[in-house]
């Protein structure tokens, strides 16, 4: 199934020309408490005004079986069938978790990504993968199910944190190396940290298209989509083992930390230029700071590793590139070459 990708930035209009195009018996609208209090008010919609809304915890801790539960309550006691329409209002908390609830609901209604997060438009919110975390897993609960329209917009972008602006920004990275040398080299000239929004807003629908074009070829990531997971399998062993530590790192950081470690795993099996992997591994740094970790921390981080859910029998399993857009999936690492490529990247990053 495909899906509507609007980008834009009157929002609005977007959302009552979607509606009246799917022409609902009844519209919800789920948030979370920010976007409630932040963003909600600031949408000048006539289907937003009539919504029932239902409102969520904010943050990763509220993406659960107990929040799952709530929204379908609400839902059933409010009257949603299947012909009714959610609306999914936040960042990729809200897009996966609506997401999942509009699939699961009646065996399925129609629903709206509005991502108001850079992460959650270049990422969660496309693409159609929905969850929820369970048993202390990330999205280990869910289904594809492909949202009708996803309308994306700069406009809310102005109130985020500097660290979700990086944050999602590294996901942007990693689609512009899935696709040419000239795209990527737009990305590393790019000002994220003096951002001008409406200079962002091509270059994420350019973005959003190399996932959209991927997805649309293997919407089930049973062979081209799995280069998506390009930075992923390095990045989320970063992303676990900061947890384990008490102190969380932001996805697109540690997708950032990934994209280097992977690219010189693909320098080392493939020749991937070196010029280019000390420029990218410079503007991470720059970027992102490091995470700091020393050769004690390798046994957990490859044991994370084999255990991702890419892996399909426990091997270390990597999206590599021979250049920007030459890609190649289903790449078998060896723990000692995962072992150097980590300590190449101490050294790229100056630990």
């Amino acid at each position: 199934m495909s899906q509507t990708i609007t980008f834009t930035n009157d929002v609005g209009r977007a959302i009552d020309r979607a509606i009246a195009r799917l022409k609902p018996n009844k519209t919800f609208v789920l948030v979370d408490t920010t976007t409630r209090l932040l963003v909600l008010p600031t949408i000048n919609s006539e289907t937003l005004r009539h919504a029932t809304i239902i409102e969520i915890p904010q943050g990763e801790d509220g993406k659960c079986i107990a929040t799952i539960i709530e929204v379908w309550q609400q839902l059933q006691n409010e009257g949603a069938t299947r012909h009714s329409s959610l609306i999914n209002l936040g960042g990729g908390v809200v897009t996966d978790l609506g997401g999942f609830a509009a699939a699961t609901f009646k065996r399925g209604f129609a629903f709206i990504n509005v991502p108001t997060t850079l992460l959650s438009a270049v990422d969660a919110a496309v693409g159609g993968k929905t969850g929820i975390n369970f048993g202390r897993l990330k999205n280990e609960v869910g289904a594809f199910a492909m949202a009708d329209e996803v309308i994306i917009s700069t406009c809310f972008f102005n109130t985020l944190p500097a660290t979700q602006l990086r944050s999602g920004y590294a996901e942007m990275l990693k689609h512009a190396l899935l696709k040419s040398p000239e795209e990527t080299q737009r990305l590393l000239e790019f000002d994220i940290e003096q951002v001008d929004l409406n200079a962002l807003l091509p270059l994420l629908e350019t973005s959003v298209k190399v996932k959209e074009e991927i997805v649309a070829q293997d919407p089930h990531e049973l062979g081209l989509r799995r280069a998506l997971n390009l930075g992923h399998t390095a990045g989320h062993a970063f992303e676990s083992l900061a947890l384990q530590r008490g102190k969380p790192t932001p996805h697109g950081y540690a997708v950032a930390w990934g994209l280097v470690v992977e690219l010189v795993l693909s320098h080392m099996a493939l020749q991937f230029d070196s010029v280019l992997l000390h420029r990218i591994a410079e503007h991470v740094r720059n970027t992102y700071g490091t995470m700091l970790i020393d050769c004690d921390d390798y046994p957990a981080l490859l044991n994370l590793m084999h255990h991702d859910k890419k892996s399909r029998h426990g091997e270390i399993d990597c999206t590599l590139l021979r250049a920007p857009g030459d890609i190649t999936t289903g790449n078998t690492v060896a723990d000692a070459d995962m072992t150097a490529a980590l300590d190449i990247y101490r050294d790229l990053l100056g630990i």
